[in-house]
């Protein structure tokens, strides 16, 4: 029986991505990596910090420093967040039927606590939320299971009691190696990527959410 939720946020909240691969684009390009639009799917998920290690395998830069690119790319997103993020369709839906079902509700996420304190901030959820956890604090990012073990800690409620909201596949590994349950939300272009099948549910938006999907889980 599930007991509380926990959300991932960017995609699945908000559409963020778009944010997240401009932001990339801009910084790695600085840098002299060739990174284009579709290239950045190859680390959704990840963290930032993770990110710039993964690009910085394979074209290695000396102009600045690793910490600095991460930098760089975390303010930029700040900045575009600030300016415009709008929630996805049936976040504010799902979060009814959630509270209508008693069932306490996080967010786990890859990005920096300044970032979703920003988001939440921006469309208005802060107060409905218990818990906020940044894989930040974490010594590994998705699809390592570290962040969503330690938020369902953080409730004091057992993983296999916790239902994952996920976009993403990297979130969806993480949350099914955390033993929690997981609905999967992925963007239409990835619907078809059979790794999405480690998922209990997967659906095309948080409108199609019901009460029944999330009991009988």
């Amino acid at each position: 029986m599930i007991q509380a939720v926990i959300f991932d946020m960017d995609g699945l909240l908000i559409d963020s991505e778009p944010l997240w691969k401009e932001a990339e684009i801009k910084v790695f390009n600085k840098v002299g990596v060739p990174l284009t639009f579709e290239m950045t799917n190859q680390t959704t998920g990840l963290r930032t910090d993770e990110v710039v290690q993964y690009w910085h395998r394979q074209y290695p830069w000396e102009s600045l420093s690793q910490k600095e690119v991460h930098r760089q790319i975390d303010e930029t997103v700040l900045e575009l967040i600030k300016e415009g993020v709008m929630p996805k369709e049936g976040v504010y839906e799902v979060i009814a039927l959630c509270e209508r079902l008693g069932l306490p509700m996080a967010i786990a996420s890859s990005s920096a606590t300044a970032i979703i304190n920003a988001v939440i901030e921006k469309i208005g959820i802060g107060h409905k939320l218990k818990i906020i956890h940044s894989a930040e604090f974490e010594p590994f990012g998705k699809p390592h299971p570290g962040v969503y073990i330690n938020a369902a800690q953080k409730f004091g409620i057992d993983p296999h009691a916790c239902l994952a909201f996920e976009d993403s596949v990297n979130g969806v590994l993480s949350a099914k190696a955390a033993k929690m349950h997981c609905i999967a939300v992925p963007e239409p272009e990835l619907r078809q990527d059979k790794r999405y099948g480690i998922a209990d549910i997967v659906i095309e938006s948080l409108h199609d959410v019901t009460a029944d999907m999330i009991q009988t889980l």
